[in-house]
């Protein structure tokens, strides 16, 4: 690979971990979610089949918070559309239960007319964030989502059990997971929304950082800076190594120089390379849906994504808003997101 390649590649993963830093490593933890009168919210375990056995010994018994409409006590026949709603890198299914107003954004949708269940499940790793990937280290989180965490939900409430009334949505690293979930299980989602998706062009290192990613001692992983981290998370999830123990991954360093084979791997998990291979899927859906704000550093490869989409005639919505990473989660959350998913999943 090219200096010049590595080096754009690089930028646009530095680009990644300067934008997302905001959401997980400065925000102080925002306040808990108002519930609106009508709304239920149970905090239950769901049993993931597809994360037994990872060798990072995440817990394969996941945190979920439900969110349940007003009708949903009262009308005991009704059945519901979900909203599956992923959270973003090095916070977990309660922040973000809380950062993005959740039942609060449900009890307007209600009033408006559109009841839907909505879950957030929790995909929290040793290294701070699942990468919602298919991995032997941290587990098979895609599988998770698309097959445990639904089967779980239709067997437990009254949902409307089919791909036409399911959608799912994600923020930064959840925005990341909808574009590979949404991909690899097409016969899962009719409709799906990504906001401020990270990740996704290809991602690399230079030798130096590749050096220093791969030295970093497992117990002071935790402590690292935010980069930092992201790497480590990148690296268990894309190139897991089952027999190159304590990370179980393979790093991009190499005899001192960059491993091609653990640079093709990682850009195997490209939204961006993925596409040309997941066209049939993608044309599948209902409704396509992605944002990122005008002052988000990731509005580059976000872009390139939807001009990606347009290019293989995949219909797709791209607004480009005015705001940061952070700034207008809740607020496009409740106005952009959930009136998506009203027109373009099957409400009964």
């Amino acid at each position: 690979m090219s200096q010049r390649i590595a080096g754009a590649l690089l930028g646009a993963f530095l680009t990644y971990a300067a934008a997302v830093q905001p959401a997980a490593a400065q925000l102080a933890a925002p306040p808990a979610a108002t519930v609106p009168k009508g709304i239920t919210v149970q905090h239950i375990k769901v049993h993931g089949a597809a994360l037994e056995g990872n060798l990072e010994g995440n817990s394969p018994d996941r945190d979920v918070i439900v969110v349940l409409p007003p009708s949903y006590e009262k009308d005991q026949v009704r059945r519901y559309p979900v909203i599956y709603l992923l959270h973003g890198f090095s916070i977990n299914a309660q922040f973000m239960f809380n950062f993005a107003h959740v039942p609060e954004a449900a009890g307007d949708a209600a009033a408006k007319g559109a009841e839907f269940i909505i879950v957030v499940p929790d995909s929290d790793t040793r290294q701070g964030g699942s990468m919602y990937s298919s991995s032997v280290t941290t587990g098979d989180f895609e599988a998770f989502v698309a097959k445990d965490l639904v089967k779980y939900v239709d067997g437990h409430y009254r949902t409307l059990a089919k791909r036409a009334s399911r959608g799912l949505v994600g923020h930064s690293m959840g925005g990341y997971g909808v574009w590979k979930i949404g991909m690899k299980y097409p016969q899962m989602w009719s409709s799906i929304y990504a906001m401020s998706a990270c990740c996704v062009p290809p991602r690399t290192e230079t030798v130096d950082q590749a050096k220093k990613l791969s030295e970093v001692p497992l117990d002071q992983a935790g402590n690292a800076d935010f980069g930092t981290r992201a790497g480590l998370a990148s690296a268990v999830a894309w190139s897991p190594a089952p027999d190159k123990p304590p990370y179980y991954a393979d790093f991009a360093y190499k005899n001192g120089s960059l491993d091609e084979v653990v640079l093709a791997k990682w850009a195997a998990n490209s939204p961006l390379a993925m596409v040309p291979q997941y066209v049939g899927a993608l044309k599948t859906m209902t409704g396509i849906a992605a944002d990122v704000g005008d002052m988000d550093t990731l509005l580059k490869g976000d872009t390139a994504l939807h001009e990606e989409l347009d290019r293989f005639g995949i219909h797709n919505q791209f607004e480009v808003y005015s705001g940061t990473h952070t700034s207008r989660v809740a607020e496009r959350f409740d106005q952009k997101v959930l009136p998506f998913f009203a027109q373009h999943l099957t409400m009964k």
